[in-house]
């Protein structure tokens, strides 16, 4: 099982027509490279999902959940959401830097 920690910060984003926002962090750098490698590989073949999404276990803090990673094409990384639960399990809000810990 492969597994990538990253630090980042927490970030929202909101449709200028839909009432809800989302939220966010971003997997740049070693760790992004590292999950491309093994999408490339075929080791998420059996977990890839639409708009080139692989399922992934995310964990932050004590909670941990399964969802999945997105493309980031304008950081070359990947979007990992943070649903409304574990944002309030971990007290987190926009803009704090979290230590998120992936495994696929």
């Amino acid at each position: 099982m492969e597994r990538f920690e990253v630090k980042t910060p927490l970030w929202r984003w909101q449709s200028a027509t839909a009432p809800a926002a989302w939220y966010f962090v971003t997997i740049a750098g070693a760790a992004a490279d590292g999950i491309r490698l093994a999408a490339m590989s075929g080791q998420w073949l059996d977990k890839r999902g639409g708009f080139g999404s692989a399922r992934v276990e995310a964990a932050i803090g004590d909670t941990i959940w399964k969802t999945s990673v997105f493309p980031h094409r304008e950081s070359g990384g990947w979007l990992l959401p943070v649903k409304a639960a574990v944002r309030k399990a971990e007290g987190l809000v926009e803009g704090d830097d979290v230590t998120v810990r992936v495994s696929l």
